[in-house]
């Protein structure tokens, strides 16, 4: 089969719609599978796959390798994850034609395309062709036949005779694409505004070659401080170049640290005496979405870390959120010097041991802290009605992607459940209604799947074997470790001592299976720095409370911030 190379028109496919904003791509994807090709504006028209994978809208945008000329070969490759393609074209029958997931991370798999039905728009491909006579040869007419997925074995052809006589000939520019044009002359790109909208969180590449190429294809990240990531997490892997000797072969990409393998002798190590208090907190460093010094809740962060949310789906934001629990806790990312100091091996055995105490009371800051995020999350929108409830939505399907058989990160989950329950926002009735109007699937898994649960865990009664659970929750245990009461009457608050003390117990032990749970979940996972960054204590620490704020007595802050939520709660909805 053949199909166009790099410089050729994308406007003569027929799932290719041209400059196509984001909302009006979902409004398109109807069904599981459903997909189109379209030219984003906001990242300099370079094409990106828009898709529907159950039940949510994905957008993936396609890594470009410039290559250095030469004759017989494209200049570019086009790229998701894997294999390396010459043209748009062939990227996508591949995917389709072999029901390959689009990454790793999300599954995603399409199969139906989207076609367009008028005109498109001068794009990405239109703005590659060098200015000249060739523009003003005739265009060659078209006809579409059906866009079933059969179809696009002929991706690239033409749909008619290529020596029957041209319809009429007039500029390029004074007409509308309606289909490609064999005539036109492929020549550089002037891509010096694309190039500057590049950033290192996309995983992006170059968009344009280099003044002296290399050798090896272009595979340049740019600054990680220019620009919030706007789409679903690609890992691309540089492919060696064919032909070089074994003594120059690529190197194997050396293993993240939550994928190292843990020693047997480390893991079967008995208790030694502690010899310091640990934190698993990481340490300050330089923030790509805060700056030196903040004030709370800034409204251009606000909105970057709305937009960064929104563009992921839940099971990678689940996923992101599972890495940081796991790194608090003390479950993965252990250092032997750690480990030394601790006198045990994992965090979860820690938390049960007098020294622990520090970890405890950061784990418990976590969890609170994320809820209030949670919160504000919904209370901060000022929008229309179903603004809010979309956001009730957006927190049920993560809360529904961190369960058990899931990612399975309980401490997530509590602090998501924790955000939909608080006060402010369970007293929100007109946008609950409008949830379960508008969402009715994700109100009736809060209330029958989500709620139950949530309790059960709370009681001591719920899930909570490895295997099915990646990270335990530890919240009972630790606020029982801390001094705080069991509520309940006293028959009742006695059994749940018991279970929580109990749970404790298997907790500890049961830590290498945990760890190993986790890390299988999270092997081959390459998260987003940014949304990373954003799901730590320190960075949530910093946005509710200020640079300045952040280091007020924790009962102080959580106690204000309480208040601000209750003052936008009513701003929403008065009481009547």
């Amino acid at each position: 089969m053949q199909v166009p190379q790099d410089g050729e028109d994308l406007a003569g496919q027929p799932w290719y719609h041209g400059l196509l904003s984001r909302q009006k791509a979902e409004a398109l994807l109807q069904q599981d599978g459903d997909f189109l090709v379209r030219a984003s504006g906001s990242r300099g028209g370079h094409p990106v796959i828009s898709c529907r994978w159950r039940g949510s809208a994905l957008h993936f945008e396609v890594f470009r390798v410039a290559l250095r000329p030469r004759p017989g070969r494209p200049t570019a490759l086009f790229q998701l994850e894997d294999e390396q393609f010459p043209s748009m074209p062939a990227l996508v029958h591949s995917y389709v034609t072999g029901r390959r997931p689009l990454s790793q991370a999300t599954g995603a798999v399409v199969s139906r395309p989207v076609t367009w039905q008028k005109p498109l728009r001068r794009s990405f491909s239109e703005d590659t062709l060098m200015d000249g006579p060739a523009r003003t040869q005739p265009l060659r007419a078209r006809k579409w036949s059906n866009s079933q997925p059969a179809d696009l074995a002929h991706m690239g052809q033409s749909r008619e005779d290529p020596t029957g006589i041209e319809a009429f000939a007039m500029p390029v520019s004074a007409l509308p694409r309606t289909g490609s044009d064999p005539v036109l002359l492929k020549a550089p790109a002037p891509l010096g505004t694309v190039a500057n909208s590049l950033r290192a969180s996309d995983g992006q590449l170059q968009a344009k070659a280099p003044a002296k190429p290399p050798r090896t294809p272009s595979f340049e990240l740019p600054d990680a401080s220019e620009r919030p990531a706007t789409y679903c997490e690609l890992v691309p892997r540089v492919p060696c170049v064919q032909g070089t000797s074994l003594s120059q072969s690529c190197p194997e990409p050396e293993a993240p640290w939550w994928e190292a393998e843990e020693d047997e002798e480390e893991e079967n190590r008995c208790f030694t005496r502690p010899q310091a208090e640990i934190s698993f907190c990481p340490p300050d460093t330089p923030s790509c979405l805060l700056g030196p010094q903040n004030r709370p809740l800034e409204p251009q962060v606000l909105h970057t870390l709305r937009g960064l949310f929104l563009e992921h789906h839940p099971g990678s934001t689940a996923l992101h959120l599972l890495l940081v629990d796991c790194q608090a806790t003390g479950l993965l990312g252990v250092t032997r010097d750690q480990r030394d100091n601790m006198g045990v091996s994992s965090g979860l055995e820690l938390l049960t041991l007098p020294h622990g105490c520090r970890l405890r009371l950061e784990l418990l800051e976590r969890h609170e802290t994320l809820a209030l995020a949670g919160a504000l999350a919904v209370l901060g929108c000022s929008g229309p009605l179903e603004e809010r409830a979309a956001a009730l939505r957006g927190l049920v399907e993560l809360a529904l992607a961190l369960r058990p058989g899931a990612a399975g990160d309980l401490p997530g989950l509590a602090a998501v459940m924790g955000a939909l329950l608080m006060p402010q926002v369970s007293r929100l009735e007109h946008t609950w209604r409008q949830l379960r109007r508008s969402h009715t699937e994700a109100a009736l898994a809060f209330e029958q799947e989500l709620k139950p649960l949530m309790r059960a865990l709370d009681e001591g009664a719920g899930p909570c074997d490895p295997g099915e659970v990646a990270l335990p929750h530890v919240a009972p245990m630790v606020r029982l470790l801390e001094g705080e009461e069991v509520a309940g009457p006293l028959d009742e608050s006695c059994e749940r001592l018991l279970r929580t003390l109990h749970g404790a117990r298997h907790m500890a032990r049961d830590a290498p299976k945990f760890r190993k749970v986790a890390a299988q979940r999270l092997r081959g996972f390459r998260p987003n720095p940014e949304l990373r960054e954003a799901l730590t204590t320190g960075f949530l620490r910093r946005l509710l409370w200020g640079s300045r704020g952040a280091g007020a007595p924790r009962a102080e802050r959580f106690e204000k911030f309480q208040r601000v939520l209750g003052v936008l709660s009513q701003r929403l909805e008065p009481d009547s």
